[in-house]
């Protein structure tokens, strides 16, 4: 989902290199960097706490996604395939987190 990110984030304008481009790539590095913060924490309720954020940060770049094909940064279709990476990653946590919370 990192990679699909920042390949449709390429054809951005050259001056949202520093702003909308930017927070998407950040945001999306964040969701993989949680989760594996989160495994490596001691207790299961860290993991959940860092898999909570991940979510988040997915739910970010979605919504940076959306604002990007509406300012016509990124074609519909273009939003369409990174939007199936999203979905399926946010199926992967959710299903984590219901695994991790019957653990506790």
């Amino acid at each position: 989902m990192v990679e699909s990110v920042y390949r449709a984030s390429t054809a951005f304008p050259p001056d949202e290199s520093y702003g909308l481009k930017s927070q998407m790539r950040r945001a999306a590095v964040s969701i993989p960097s949680n989760i594996a913060e989160g495994q490596s924490r001691a207790s299961t309720k860290e993991f959940l706490n860092h898999l909570s954020m991940a979510q988040a940060s997915l739910a970010e770049v979605e919504t940076q996604l959306e604002i990007s094909v509406r300012l016509k940064y990124l074609s519909a279709d273009r939003l369409a395939a990174v939007a199936a990476a999203i979905q399926k990653l946010g199926k992967q946590l959710h299903a984590l987190r219901n695994a991790l919370e019957t653990r506790k």
